[in-house]
C-alpha cells in the first residue's frame, strides 16, 4: 500500500503526463499564448487532487520558433515552464517543469506533510 506522500507524488506525475501529452503539438502564436496558458491550467486543475497549475508560455521563445510562412509554431516543452501543486489527504506536493540541458524535465520541488 502506498503512503499518502507516495500517492500525492504519483498524482503529480499523472497530471504532468496529461498536460504534456495532451497539449504538445498544439499550434501557438503570440496572439494565442495567454488563452492557451489558461486552457491548459484550467483543464489540468479539473483533475482530482490538483490544487493549482501555473503555465507560462514564453513569448520570445514562441516568436523565435515561428515558421513565418505559417505565423505559428507547435507547442513544445522548450516554450514553457509549468508549476503544479497537488493536495492528497493533506500532503501537498510541489512540482515544476523546466528545460534542463535542452530537455523538458518534470521535477519534484517539495513534499509537505501535515
Amino acid at each position: 500500500m502506498a503512503t499518502d506522500a507516495q500517492q500525492a507524488c504519483f498524482e503529480a506525475g499523472i497530471k504532468f503526463g496529461s498536460l504534456y501529452h495532451q497539449f504538445a503539438g498544439t499550434p501557438v502564436s503570440p496572439s494565442s499564448i495567454r488563452s492557451l496558458e489558461t486552457a491548459m491550467a484550467e483543464a489540468i486543475e479539473k483533475q482530482p487532487f490538483c490544487e493549482s497549475v501555473t503555465v507560462e508560455i514564453h513569448g520570445d521563445r514562441v516568436a523565435d520558433a515561428i515558421d513565418h510562412e505559417n505565423d505559428y509554431t507547435e507547442l513544445t516543452g522548450s516554450l514553457m515552464d509549468v508549476e503544479m501543486r497537488i493536495d492528497y489527504e493533506g500532503v501537498r506536493v510541489r512540482t515544476r517543469m523546466t528545460m534542463t540541458d535542452g530537455y523538458p524535465l518534470m521535477e519534484l520541488v517539495g513534499v509537505d506533510e501535515p
